[in-house]
């Protein structure tokens, strides 16, 4: 982006459309956990297949439920432009994001 002529906006996405929950469920999967999930709107909860416990809660605070359904990244011009296209996989960005966050963790409460 930084060797274009002139300045431009491009759009880096992977082209497909997830959901929060999505990436929660497979957030936990990561780390071995299974959720269930109950209730609907700002009364969803994600529980923890094994032990029952209420792991994830929507805050109503933070909770639209006017929100679009559907956003979808469309990287054709960054493709176009730049020979820009995802290499990596949802379900690996999620993994890298939960392994660093993990990492980040060990190291502070050492």
């Amino acid at each position: 982006m930084m060797q274009q002529d002139e300045p431009d906006t491009y759009v880096i996405a992977g082209g497909e459309n997830h959901s929060v929950r999505e990436f929660v469920q497979r957030a936990f999967e990561v780390i071995g956990i299974e959720l269930e999930w109950e209730g609907k709107g700002v009364k969803e909860k994600g529980i923890d297949k094994r032990s029952g416990k209420v792991l994830v809660e929507i805050s109503p605070d933070f909770y639209r439920p006017a929100e679009v359904n559907t956003l979808l990244g469309n990287y054709s011009k960054a493709k176009a432009k730049l020979g820009w296209q995802p290499k990596t996989s949802f379900e690996e960005l999620v993994r890298i994001m939960v392994e660093k966050d993990l990492e980040r963790e060990r190291k502070r409460t050492r």
